[in-house]
């Protein structure tokens, strides 16, 4: 079964209730225009990306509830709920990240543009965010701290990125990678 929580909204030229506006004369109105189209398209990528996950839980013979979204500029699709669930993870999110790829590669198939779509099941990157932002921002405490530099272990560049920003919040440090995959990981400095 999918629900969608993606939130798609009206602007000036749609909206009965609001006065029109002429296009070729309101910057905001064109603006609008291009994050609602913007919108629209993450919004087919993602039921898109459904409609593919749907078809693959079938095959494969497990329950699950999928979910659609929008963040930012990238279409969310999370499946939740399903025994076993889990299975579909794997050893450090492996099978995720390969599940992941496979459905940005049924979105691109479809539409013709790569995807960068982001895939959750049974809430592990999610999880797995938190658990890293709290990595970053205990590491780069301590090194405001106590000065000189932590060395993170080794991560993907999604968990990269998550490190990175956490380190951003925090003042008097900074981070940078180091090393070459698959043994790259963020480095923190004091500032």
């Amino acid at each position: 079964m999918r629900t969608e929580a993606a939130t798609v909204t009206t602007d000036a030229r749609t909206d009965p209730a609001e006065p029109t506006t002429d296009q070729t004369t309101d910057p905001s109105v064109v603006a609008d225009s291009d994050t609602d189209d913007g919108e629209d398209y993450l919004v087919e990528e993602g039921e898109i990306a459904g409609d593919y996950l749907e078809q693959l839980l079938d095959v494969l013979d497990f329950d699950g509830d999928i979910d659609l979204d929008v963040e930012g500029d990238r279409a969310v699709v999370s499946i939740d709920g399903g025994k076993d669930l889990t299975k579909l993870v794997g050893r450090k999110g492996e099978v995720l990240d390969a599940l992941q790829e496979l459905t940005r590669l049924a979105v691109q198939q479809s539409t013709g543009e790569r995807s960068k779509l982001m895939l959750d099941i049974a809430g592990w990157r999610a999880a797995r965010r938190q658990e890293l932002t709290e990595l970053g921002t205990a590491a780069a405490q301590r090194v405001a701290r106590d000065g000189g530099r932590e060395a993170l272990d080794p991560m993907t560049p999604f968990e990269r990125k998550i490190v990175h920003d956490a380190v951003a919040a925090v003042s008097g440090v900074t981070s940078e990678s180091e090393g070459a995959e698959p043994q790259r990981r963020v480095v923190v400095v004091k500032e």
